[in-house]
């Protein structure tokens, strides 16, 4: 479920986190950093997924509710309940490690009802849900398109639903480019399972290990930016530029299944999302550089791209 680029991210923060500690860590310390925060990862996405099912199921609520005043207009009797049989939704509500997770990490607790509601009276009066309801059969993609519309259109629009997560998660602002493409895969491809295995061993194991090169190699990767900072204020260089580069550099080294072209445009795109205006262009220069005198050096061994795991 997580990419290769969404482990580089986890790698970038754990190690930026790392960076900003001061004294010794204990042994262990870093990957139990960067387990926690795939951990915090899983939840947030965990939790979006669950929203967006319970405001999918609370057009129940809501005709139960009307059905039950004391004297229901015929609109309060005849509110459309379709979403709430969205195929793919049950298929998410069913997954025993959607459930599992929801009540390990107390999502359920997390839920301002307020706000669903609110959102959900937004999402009646769309006309994407209303051509959605009028619909009389129902089609994945149909099912999907309206979930969808859910996630990108009212909720990540929503200043009150953002607010609500930032006051959750605090790892909202790392996270959100992140759970943008998470939540739009998997409603396109409801993996079963998926909350609890979102990584499987070989992307923890890849993990696990740039992190640890990056770390138990940082002197020397540090000498070969050094020399190439001559045109650059290093004061005024962004750590998290530095960071950048010194994965990228690792894995030119020492990740033999990785090809170089695919280590530099990961790491550009990664500056450009994550760091300053300047620092793509920064990342590229050096990566470039850097890459070009260690092929000239022979110091890249990269095994048979058609093997590699990207």
């Amino acid at each position: 479920m997580i990419s290769r680029r969404n482990i580089r991210v986890k790698v970038m923060q754990t190690l930026y986190t790392l960076d900003s500690v001061s004294g010794d860590m204990k042994t262990g310390e870093p990957e139990k950093i960067l387990s926690t925060k795939i951990e915090q990862s899983r939840n947030l996405f965990t939790y979006i997924v669950y929203f967006v099912t319970q405001l999918a199921r609370f057009a129940e609520t809501d005709a139960l509710q009307k059905a039950s005043k004391h004297l229901p207009s015929a609109d309060d009797l005849s509110v459309n309940t379709k979403i709430s049989g969205n195929q793919i939704l049950w298929k998410i509500v069913e997954d025993k490690s959607f459930k599992k997770i929801i009540k390990e990490a107390g999502l359920e607790q997390m839920m301002d009802h307020g706000l669903l509601k609110k959102i959900y009276n937004d999402l009646v009066q769309s006309d994407k849900y209303k051509n959605y309801i009028e619909e009389q059969s129902r089609d994945k993609k149909s099912e999907k398109k309206i979930l969808d519309f859910i996630f990108s259109e009212q909720l990540l629009p929503n200043e009150d639903f953002i607010n609500h997560l930032e006051e959750n998660f605090i790892n909202w602002d790392d996270d959100a480019e992140l759970m943008h493409t998470l939540v739009l895969n998997y409603f396109n491809k409801p993996i079963p399972d998926v909350f609890s295995e979102m990584l499987s061993k070989e992307k923890w194991d890849f993990a696990k290990d740039l992190l640890k090169t990056v770390i138990e190699k940082a002197p020397h990767s540090l000498e070969l930016i050094k020399p190439k900072l001559k045109n650059w204020d290093a004061d005024r260089i962004a750590a998290l530029d530095l960071i950048l580069l010194q994965m990228g550099i690792c894995e030119f080294l020492y990740f033999d299944t990785i090809p170089t072209k695919v280590t530099i445009n990961e790491y550009i795109d990664l500056a450009k999302a994550y760091s300053t205006s300047q620092s793509g262009q920064f990342v590229n220069g050096l990566l470039d550089n850097i890459h070009k005198e260690l092929t000239t050096e022979d110091k890249i061994h990269k095994k048979n791209y058609k093997n590699s795991v990207l």
